[in-house]
């Protein structure tokens, strides 16, 4: 898949706020400082895909200190845009942002310098960034942030997102300037500073009655025994259960992969707890 349409640019009526990306189908990730055109007492935007098309969103979630935001798309929208995997990326690793502020500006490449590593961002948090050299010597790449970073090249087969940029690094012979570097939050970071993508908080959303974790270490019995068979069974409910919702657009790939481990990681825990007793 070498389509990179799951980028977007945020708008509130016409005016342009920044750009982002579709990190599931109903969620967009951006650098928070995008939304300071934002009017403070109203939260809703424009979520503008590649297509042209135009959906309503709402800043759901805002992380100050990381300096990122969630925007939730409408649920009468219904995205069918592929989005690609998430992953790790590592200093060598060769990177690329599709996203761009305007047409008439320069597509972002280069190399990793270091990935996942602590840093001190603008926010005043301590988060876990990627450290990126651009080939690109622009001076000023402000108009970048909230883009997604993608490891590997243009050309590659499958994109994987590894970050999403947020900063650059002043020119220290030029303070009128910025140096080729730029930072980047890694995935992970955004995932863990929003709970909308924790397990439970999905089997919440998607089966309110009960959690994954609950129903899996809930006692089936035969006589007195525990076992194997009725954990594994209880599993493969799950994972035909999964299945279902990824088909029906309610989980993304990640998120499915997940949920499975999840599944068989409660199933095996069930059962040593039963070989226990």
């Amino acid at each position: 898949m070498t389509d990179a349409s799951y980028w977007v640019e945020l708008f509130q009526s016409q005016q342009r706020l920044g750009g982002g990306f579709l990190l599931t189908r109903r969620y967009v990730l951006t650098a928070l400082h995008c939304l300071r055109g934002l009017n403070s007492l109203d939260e809703q935007v424009d979520v503008v895909l590649t297509d042209g098309s135009r959906l309503a969103g709402q800043v759901c979630r805002r992380d100050k200190d990381a300096d990122l935001a969630l925007i939730m798309i409408s649920a009468a929208y219904e995205v069918l845009l592929p989005i690609p995997r998430a992953g790790v990326a590592h200093g060598g690793d060769d990177w690329h942002g599709p996203y761009r502020p305007a047409a008439s500006e320069v597509h972002l490449r280069g190399q990793v310098d270091s990935g996942t590593a602590q840093y001190l961002c603008e926010g005043g948090g301590v988060i876990q960034a990627l450290q990126l050299t651009t080939h690109q010597f622009l001076g000023d790449y402000s108009g970048y942030s909230g883009g997604p970073v993608v490891k590997g090249r243009p050309e590659d087969h499958e994109p994987v997102i590894v970050g999403i940029l947020l900063e650059q690094a002043p020119d220290r012979a030029a303070a009128d300037r910025a140096a080729n570097v730029l930072f980047a939050a890694t995935i992970g970071e955004a995932m863990r500073r929003f709970d909308q993508f924790d397990v439970e908080h999905l089997m919440d959303v998607v089966h309110p009655a009960s959690s994954l974790a609950d129903d899996l270490v809930q006692p089936v019995q035969r006589g007195d025994e525990l076992t194997v068979d009725a954990a594994a069974a209880s599993a493969e409910s799950w994972f035909d259960r999964i299945d279902e919702w990824a088909q029906r657009r309610l989980l993304d790939p990640s998120q499915v992969a997940e949920l499975r481990f999840t599944a068989a990681k409660a199933a095996m825990e069930r059962q040593l707890r039963g070989d226990g007793e």
